[in-house]
């Protein structure tokens, strides 16, 4: 098909793919996804786009297509990858007119552009740069600027590239092109003012545009006071307004990028960024002149020159690098004393008050402005955390200066009776010096008697109903919560759960919204539990903003685990009310998130009773942890915590809970860091059910564990090879036949010595298990192997028993080590000429074990076995400790039925040799003890002593 017939169909599919029509749009998509890998696809989508006489809507899918083709074709190694010549001609076509009409098909056009030079500049593409340059410099307004647009998004791209050999190739293409980029910054900067000045306000958006483009390239720090004062210049509705604002911030974030990235350069910059930000922020300079944006980024640059690491000396004055000294000297001479205290009392009185608008959002939608305060990055482009992060960075480093500052401002309030003033005005300051003693509460810990406080003024304070006063009520009980993990008498406690239980029922919904942690003696507690828990729940069904309920939520959950499982009482309300906020919030997924957090919680608190939430719960963590279902990535690591508790607190396995297993798969082969939790809760399954779970998912988790050993850490294969272990220990017979395949390479490990030790231990550990409780198998096992590897069987078992004895000292865990004793004693009584051969180990390992496990009864002076458990007990407990789960108690119940724990050592070892002098006859058995150390025989008797 020639280039013309072939562009009219492509033409075609791509207007029928603009289509609003399903039956037309879907046949479309359809046929340019066939055609996607076709030669010569995209030199015709190259065509339709530059072709300024179509549809917009079309060109855009054209470039789109485009777009997405390099990304997955453009790659010389990309299956059906695009050949050179092709390759060769769009590189051509896509720089040979920068005179796109359409704003946003421009841009897209040169963030193509910039993809291709990210895999071909400059060696496919040598011209690139160069032809850009070129036209940069034309005349043509528009061509000028469309260059520009190319010129910035390709240099962001490779300055984004960092093998070392890219960053080389970038750092000779920055030297030759900074110098041009730097002067037409400085060209445009000069028409933009002289037009600006001139009031032609039209060519002066213009010229912003294209110095917006040109500083995007570069990095300088001149010309931003003439930027601002143009803001005092044009006023707040000009057109240039708003692109002004984002040359500014633009300005500032070239600055703040270049002190993260390369603090030591940025080093003769700290005194003017210093003066700079700190007159425009805390100096009537700024009026008029200063906005929101612009403030946060001043103060987020004054934060990273006070916190970076790299201008503080090091704790021996002698061990600093020059230059951190060099920064120290210029910040310690910058901020003298009264610079900080201006900073300090600035910060307080004036950006820590709450607005007027703060105050009307408060009465018109109290949940918003409760919500608008949570954290996160949230400071690093919002006033207000921003003002309290800088606050905490300044107070932290220059605490000596302002402690007195502050405790001065709190004296003077002092003096005022507060009670009887209800001005927003004076509230709000009042607010405001609350807020920073709070968030200082660290640094002021031995300078304020917070009990004393909170006796005589605050607790007062919290009992003033007035409806104005709501302002100080919800500061103090914020600030209590501030102090009460630093210094707060235990014996106040009751006083303060009295007080927050008023406070919960409070007429001002943000006043019932405490964010307070809930540091608490379970015992002082109890009393209010019923009360302040029924409240907050139901603050969690007034509120209808998502992120309220989180934070409600957060503190249930807080509460649930503090108490542990005397909230049973009280929760039954909220398991009805759970399943229909999760039915509520489907689109929500960090709501979903702070749900199965609770439910994390509340599985715990419930234990057993906690299959009674089976119908909800089963579903919630089927949902979380189904990675062909969109919400895992949110749902999912909480998901496979919830999953993991239920197990643990399951009192019996149900088919619903079984069925689950089936995601499994899948999370295993994400291999991700996950991993952990999904082992535990394999070894959750085997320890409720390994019967049935073993009998239905075996033979896939033995595929899924083949995979993983492949292409893992030594520290997953431990974790692997454990979960086989637990189910050997569960299920010597069903656990060595489903896991069969695995067992081979555990063989050969042991045989061929496995370098690492963690690894041997567990390969001895499972090997133990095979040979203590499934003799048959284990024989069946050895005969597999003597025929794989060309050798005799009992050859092979020398093998095996001389490294088990050699690498003995692997093995650090007293139960592997006990494990290992009773294994090689139980192929004993034996006439094979090759176990006789190596008892001398046999004995050797057995004394060592004995010297593990056994201890002396001082009274008696005989020796007993320690790791013997007669019958299960159930644990005292103390107040803090916590009960034990159903998967502890299966556990303990499985303690009891293995030899590890119903084997005496000291008997077993006795039995054996009796059996094998038995066999043997006095004469021979004697022959054989005589291969024995004498020493190791001395210290085997004492042991067998009395026996």
């Amino acid at each position: 098909m020639d280039m013309d017939s072939a562009s009219s169909v492509v033409l075609q599919a791509l207007t029928q793919a603009t289509s609003q029509d399903t039956a037309v749009l879907k046949p479309a998509e359809e046929q340019l996804r066939q055609w996607e890998t076709q030669p010569g696809f995209y030199s015709v989508l190259l065509n339709i786009f530059n072709n300024h006489m179509l549809d917009v809507n079309v060109r855009w899918l054209a470039v789109l297509y485009f777009k997405n083709g390099i990304d997955r074709y453009w790659r010389r190694v990309a299956p059906h990858a695009l050949s050179e010549e092709e390759k060769t001609s769009l590189r051509a076509g896509l720089i040979t007119n920068f005179n796109e009409p359409v704003n946003q098909i421009a841009t897209q056009i040169a963030v193509l552009i910039a993809k291709v030079a990210r895999l071909d500049c400059p060696r496919q593409w040598p011209e690139l740069i160069p032809i850009l340059l070129e036209s940069v410099k034309g005349q043509d307004g528009l061509q000028q600027h469309r260059a520009l647009l190319t010129f910035y998004h390709v240099t962001k791209t490779l300055a984004s590239k960092r093998l070392a050999q890219d960053r080389r190739l970038f750092q000779d293409l920055a030297s030759g092109i900074y110098s041009f980029a730097c002067s037409l910054w400085s060209h445009h900067t000069d028409c933009f003012l002289q037009q600006i000045y001139a009031r032609d306000e039209a060519a002066a958006l213009s010229s912003l545009e294209r110095t917006l483009l040109s500083l995007k390239a570069i990095i300088s720090d001149q010309m931003l006071k003439q930027f601002l004062e143009c803001c005092r210049q044009v006023g707040s509705d000009s057109t240039c307004r708003e692109k002004l604002e984002k040359t500014i911030i633009l300005y500032t974030k070239v600055l703040l990028d270049f002190l993260e990235y390369h603090p030591c350069a940025f080093i003769p910059l700290i005194q003017r960024s210093l003066e700079f930000a700190v007159t425009y922020v805390f100096t009537p300079a700024g009026e008029g002149v200063t906005f929101e944006r612009f403030i946060v980024q001043c103060m987020n640059l004054i934060k990273m020159i006070v916190k970076n690491d790299a201008y503080k000396p090091a704790k021996n004055i002698d061990d600093s690098k020059p230059e951190s000294l060099e920064a120290h000297k210029i910040k310690t001479a910058f901020f003298t004393h009264p610079t900080l205290t201006e900073i300090g009392r600035r910060l307080v009185s004036h950006y820590f008050l709450l607005t007027e608008e703060e105050l009307a959002m408060w009465e018109e939608d109290p949940e918003s402005f409760a919500v608008e305060e949570t954290g996160g990055d949230s400071w690093k482009y919002s006033l207000r955390p921003c003002t309290e992060v800088l606050f905490l960075d300044i107070f932290h480093n220059y605490s000596q200066t302002l402690t007195p500052v502050l405790l001065d401002m709190v004296q003077n309030l002092q003096g005022h009776c507060i009670v009887n003033i209800v001005t927003n005005v004076t509230l709000t300051f009042f607010s405001a010096v609350y807020n920073a003693v709070g968030l200082a509460a660290y640094e002021l810990f031995d300078n304020v008697d917070f009990d004393q406080w909170f006796k005589n003024q605050l607790l007062g304070e919290l009992q003033v109903s007035h409806h104005r006063y709501k302002l100080i009520r919800r500061r103090v009980i914020w600030l209590i919560g501030q102090w009460i993990s630093v210094k707060f008498k235990s014996d106040l406690r009751p006083l303060l759960y009295e007080v927050i239980l008023s406070l919960m029922q409070d007429p001002d919904l943000v006043v019932r919204q405490l964010h307070i942690q809930f540091f608490f003696r379970t015992e002082q507690f109890l009393p209010y539990l019923e009360s302040i828990f029924g409240l907050l729940f139901q603050l969690l069904q007034q509120v209808t903003e998502c992120d309220t309920k989180m934070q409600v939520l957060h503190v249930i959950s807080c509460v649930i685990e503090r108490v542990g499982i005397q909230i049973r009482p009280y929760v039954g309300c909220l398991v009805q009310y759970l399943p229909l906020l999760w039915k509520q919030s489907e689109e929500h997924n960090m709501l979903r998130c702070a749900i199965l957090t609770t439910l994390i919680q509340l599985v715990q608190g419930l234990g057993a009773e906690s299959k009674n939430l089976y119908p909800f719960l089963l579903p919630v963590i089927q949902l979380s942890t189904d990675v062909s279902q969109p919400p895992h990535v949110y749902l999912l690591e909480d998901g496979l915590e919830l999953w993991l508790v239920t197990l643990e607190n399951s009192p019996a396995i149900t088919p619903e809970l079984l069925r689950i297993f089936q995601n499994m798969s899948a999370l295993l082969e994400l291999s991700s860091e996950n991993l952990r939790t999904c082992f535990h809760i394999v070894n959750g399954y085997i320890y409720l059910s390994a019967t049935e779970f073993l009998q239905n998912y075996a033979e896939s988790l033995c595929r899924s564990f083949c995979d993983l050993l492949k292409d893992i850490t030594n520290e997953g294969q431990v974790q692997v090879l454990k979960v086989v272990e637990i189910a050997l220990k569960v299920s010597p017979m069903l656990g060595a036949h489903m896991f069969q395949p695995l067992l081979p390479a555990v063989f050969r490990g042991i045989v061929d010595g496995e370098r690492y030790p963690v690894v041997m231990s567990t390969y001895l550990g499972i090997m133990g298990r095979v040979l203590l409780q499934n003799s048959s198998f284990f024989s069946s096992l050895l005969s597999q192997m003597a025929s794989e590897c060309n050798q005799e069987m009992d050859q092979l078992l020398g093998n095996v028993i001389e490294m088990w004895v050699d690498r003995m000292d692997n093995i650090t865990q007293p139960e592997r080590r006990k494990l290992s004793s009773l294994a090689l004693l139980s192929l004993l009584p034996s006439d094979n000429s090759v176990i006789q051969d190596k008892f001398c180990g046999i004995v050797n390992i057995c004394v060592e074990a004995l010297h593990d496990v056994m201890t002396e009864d001082p009274e008696t002076g005989t020796f007993k076995d320690c790791m013997l458990m007669s019958h299960f007990e159930e644990p005292k407990l103390s107040d803090d400790e916590e009960p034990p789960t159903e998967q502890d108690k299966r556990k303990k119940l499985l303690a009891l039925e293995d030899p590890v724990h119903s084997v005496s050592l000291q008997q077993f070892v006795y039995e054996k040799l009796k059996a094998q002098q038995a066999l043997m006859g006095d004469q021979g058995f004697g022959a054989l003890m005589e291969t024995v150390d004498t020493e190791l025989v001395r210290q085997l008797q004492e042991f067998l002593q009395g026996l």
